[in-house]
């Protein structure tokens, strides 16, 4: 715990203390969107490579930390699971973090490192796309990094790499099943401050 808050205060006086080059821009949109990688197995199975976005709203608070809330989809599937054949899972839902940004020395560049929380849920569909079970909303978090490239008036371009972890308890014919959703996801998104 003291590590946590030794760190967090460490990142609040670097941002005080430190000067920004969009001393004006305040508010952010960012689309991200990219191809998924499952770190863990469902239930046993093995999930096929998937694939994502984002919509994120950002809120500098100082030069270097701000916020950020979005809502995001990504979808996996799988040949074989406990729910069938040629099943797919999708979890959808919200998030809300604190975005750390800071400029490459004599650069235009800089990297940035988000920390949030996710409140999302996971649905499974069949074959025929019908969702045969849900998991309910509830929590989970993120992290990411990656780098902010301005190429005009406002615009960036930000690659980067997230991980989403969501562990879900849920019913399946009368069995309790807890569906750990972890994964790596790399992102290209872009983005426009006003």
């Amino acid at each position: 715990m003291k590590t946590i808050v030794l760190t967090f205060t460490m990142l609040i006086l670097l941002s005080i203390s430190s000067f920004t080059q969009e001393s004006g821009k305040r508010v952010g949109f960012e689309l991200n969107s990219g191809a998924s990688m499952a770190i863990k197995k469902i239930d046993g199975a093995s999930l096929n490579p998937g694939f994502g976005f984002e919509g994120i709203f950002h809120y500098r608070l100082m030069p270097h930390l701000g916020i950020y809330t979005g809502w995001g989809w990504n979808r996996f599937g799988a040949d074989e699971s406990f729910a069938g054949n040629d099943v797919c899972y999708e979890e959808t839902g919200y998030v809300l973090g604190i975005n750390f940004k800071y400029f490459i020395v004599d650069s235009k560049l800089a990297y940035y490192v988000r920390a949030g929380a996710l409140y999302n849920h996971i649905e499974t569909e069949n074959a025929n796309g019908d969702i045969v079970n849900d998991t309910k909303h509830g929590l989970g978090y993120q992290v990411a990094v990656g780098i902010d490239i301005p190429f005009g008036k406002g615009w960036s371009l930000t690659p980067g790499l997230k991980f989403n972890n969501l562990s879900r308890e849920t019913a399946w014919e009368g069995l309790s099943k807890t569906i750990n959703y972890q994964y790596l996801s790399a992102r290209v998104g872009i983005m426009k401050r006003f």
